[in-house]
């Protein structure tokens, strides 16, 4: 999929990896306030916006946490174009929830045309080649019978299996295991394939910027944890103006902005 930044948009600000879940509300707040308070002319979110996402049918449950989230996304959205990606957490994010909170949801990979610069937009983990044990998990779990058996089972059944993947992932962690990083021929092979010059994508929760060779580069967005110290909340924002378009800036607003600031912020 190709989108292309209309001529109005001179900020659009990126973030991924919230893992946003009812245990966590001082990332979940310091993320609503983001979202009131941004002025950039539309916002994406490239996966893992939430910890785990096991149906659409969770929001009939108005006064779920999900459903929280839904209607901030809902408020956002009323004002500025808001696009969700899969992550490896809530890839069940499905067709209702868009509908209910007015985001657009884009595949994995989408190519994101700002003037003459084409960024590849991803979640990431499919370019994770090293892992091989996720990779064969991750096609499973993308296939449409397995989501279709899974959707079939109780909410509570659902949220049960979930809870004993998310044990595996942690236990793994804690073991020391490290998450693994975007793999540089199968970045490049993308970034060809959609003649694109720049990738952006989180998941591997390791935030930088590289150079992938003489034309392409590959930008990391940070994962949010607000009761970590130091608080990490960050979004990157592509700016530019209508004389020079082609010049993207590229910048990272720190935790302490004041478009991200929340008292649960400061120590």
């Amino acid at each position: 999929m190709e989108l292309y930044a209309p001529s109005h948009w001179q900020r659009i600000d990126v973030i991924s990896d919230l893992h946003l879940q009812a245990s966590e509300p001082q990332t979940f707040e310091a993320w609503r306030q983001y979202l009131d308070q941004t002025t950039a002319d539309a916002v994406f979110i490239l996966g893992d916006l939430f910890e785990v996402w096991v149906g659409d049918d969770v929001l009939t449950q108005t006064t779920s946490f999900e459903a929280q989230c839904s209607r901030v996304l809902h408020q956002t959205a009323q004002r500025l174009p808001v696009y969700l990606m899969h992550g490896n957490r809530d890839f069940l994010m499905g067709e209702t929830l868009m509908q209910t909170c007015g985001a657009t949801l884009l595949p994995d990979p989408t190519v994101l045309q700002i003037g003459s610069a084409r960024w590849l937009l991803s979640h990431g983990d499919a370019l994770c080649l090293d892992d091989t044990d996720y990779q064969v998990f991750r096609a499973q779990v993308r296939s449409p019978e397995w989501q279709r058996h899974f959707l079939n089972q109780p909410w509570a059944q659902r949220q049960e299996i979930a809870r004993g993947i998310r044990s595996v992932s942690d236990a793994k962690k804690q073991g020391g295991a490290e998450y693994a990083d975007v793999d540089t021929p199968a970045a490049l092979r993308w970034l060809a394939a959609e003649n694109a010059q720049h990738l952006l994508h989180g998941h591997t929760h390791k935030p930088g910027f590289h150079r992938l060779d003489a034309t392409h580069d590959r930008t990391v967005l940070s994962d949010w944890d607000v009761g970590a110290r130091p608080p990490r909340a960050e979004v990157l924002r592509l700016s530019w103006n209508s004389s020079a378009e082609t010049e993207v800036q590229v910048s990272r607003l720190p935790p302490d902005s004041p478009e991200i600031s929340s008292p649960r912020l400061a120590d």
